[in-house]
């Protein structure tokens, strides 16, 4: 008796799961922290390591690109069929520092199984959700009998997110006719739960500066001079208060302009999740829910732009008083924002508010630091629902929806390859990104395999065709 698709790929993955697992934990026992220079030849090595083990598993085309920082690996796999989509994986190769001294209970770079489970730096994020592809393109093959992708696959895997990409838009926008792709898979994200398998349909974006205020060229005595002079430190105080409304809202003129409502379906979809938030109040070590009136907590963090104080100073801090008006101040400022804001627009926006907030005699300057576009695909994206379908039949379940809150280089993808971002991944908050003993689900890691091993062939049917 013939075997279903679904059940000839259960049966490859179940026949390869064992060299599956040791080659992993060999990729795992690489140091690839690329925030630290000591570990730049074990990054390297890394990406050395990945390269020959893609061209191993059949990609004809494998390469690692150099950067002024860490390397990235690229790899291609045309389809022997020239109207198919092309696909671009992403994810990153580099790791977080770990130590045993951090709270590990084994060496963070020797990797161990413990029932179900695999623990080692990198198990989650990102080799392990980057590794499950090579196993799930093999599985797609065996089940189909062809013998290229049913798309056109790419990979790139890139070195320094854990370093914040500094190198990142620069590579793809040299390399774009290399990436040119009609869907980005990104396999560096999570799911709600081991019982709630999800996708993420999108990113907020991120822009940061620092405000330097400037008074009196000295600090100076406020019994003498206070009162009729300006104080940077009051004029701080005043643009933290007037950064929001009564409804915490924020209040600088033009800030939401362009933005993305949530429709009223993702509000429903967001709605469904099982969310508690008390717990979710614990896990944030915070007292309180707070945000902007109308919306849910859930939707605050996902699908609203924010401005957060991240840190403000100047005048005297030590013990005791010190009776003067202080000659500077500065507060540092981000701001998350979501689909259809600017970058640009929102960083001028804020710029034009600060100045028309100060008083005369108070200077300031305005650093914005490298901004971070936010990113979204509508749930009714043809290739967002071809991931939705792989994944409904590898977890044999219904899949909902989320966002994710944080910002990533995703992004840029969009941004400079003009293709819809979409967002694969099996690891669940238990696994413990950037903590000691961060670990991976070994049942889902497989639910990830399986899901590639779907992906392929539903996008080649039913997602974008690539230009001739």
């Amino acid at each position: 008796m013939s075997q279903t698709p679904d059940s000839a790929v259960r049966t490859y993955i179940a026949a390869n799961r064992i060299d599956f697992l040791e080659d992993l934990q060999d990729w795992l026992r690489i140091p690839s922290v690329s925030a630290q220079p000591e570990h730049a030849d074990d990054v390297r090595r890394s990406a050395d390591w990945l390269a020959g083990k893609l061209k191993e598993t059949g990609f004809p085309t494998t390469e690692v690109w150099e950067t002024p920082g860490a390397p990235a690996v690229y790899a291609e796999w045309p389809s022997d069929n020239p109207a198919a989509p092309t696909v671009l994986v992403y994810g990153h190769h580099d790791v977080q520092p770990a130590a045993l001294e951090d709270g590990w209970h084994t060496e963070p770079f020797e990797p161990v199984v413990r029932g179900n489970r695999l623990h080692a730096r990198g198990a989650a994020d990102d080799k392990g959700q980057v590794f499950f592809h090579t196993l799930g393109v093999r599985a797609h093959l065996a089940a189909t009998g062809r013998t290229t992708p049913a798309v056109h696959l790419k990979l790139l895997i890139e070195g320094e997110e854990e370093s914040g990409s500094p190198n990142f838009r620069a590579l793809i926008e040299d390399r774009k006719d290399r990436l040119t792709a009609d869907v980005v898979i990104v396999s560096d994200t999570g799911m709600w739960s081991e019982t709630t398998p999800t996708v993420c349909t999108g990113m907020r974006g991120l822009v940061e500066c620092q405000i330097d205020l400037s008074g009196p060229d000295q600090d100076i005595h406020s019994g003498s001079f206070g009162g009729a002079v300006p104080n940077p430190a009051t004029a701080a105080a005043r643009l933290v208060a007037a950064l929001h409304d009564e409804h915490a809202r924020v209040a600088v003129p033009g800030f939401y302009d362009g933005i993305t409502e949530l429709t009223a379906r993702e509000r429903e979809l967001f709605a469904e999740l099982p969310f508690d938030e008390a717990e979710w109040l614990r896990t944030a070590k915070s007292h309180g829910a707070y945000g902007e009136t109308g919306y849910s907590t859930l939707e605050r963090i996902w699908a609203r732009p924010t401005a957060e104080v991240n840190g403000m100073g100047g005048g005297y801090q030590g013990a005791g008083g010190k009776t003067i008006v202080p000659s500077s101040a500065f507060l540092k400022l981000s701001f998350r924002i979501v689909a259809g804001q600017d970058p640009a627009r929102v960083e001028q926006a804020v710029t034009d508010w600060v100045a028309t907030r100060l008083p005369e005699g108070i200077g300031h300057t305005i650093n914005w630091t490298g901004a971070t576009r936010p990113c979204l695909t509508p749930l009714d994206h043809p290739a967002l629902q071809s991931v939705v379908r792989a994944m409904g039949r590898a977890f044999e379940q219904p899949i909902r929806f989320t966002r994710e809150g944080g910002s990533g280089p995703a992004a840029d993808l969009q941004d400079v390859l003009e293709a819809p971002v979409l967002f694969l991944g099996i690891s669940v908050p238990s696994d413990g990104w950037h903590a000691p003993n961060e670990k991976v689900e070994l049942d889902l890691l497989m639910k990830g395999v399986e899901t590639t091993a779907y992906l392929w062939g539903d996008l080649a049917e039913s997602g974008p065709t690539a230009a001739p």
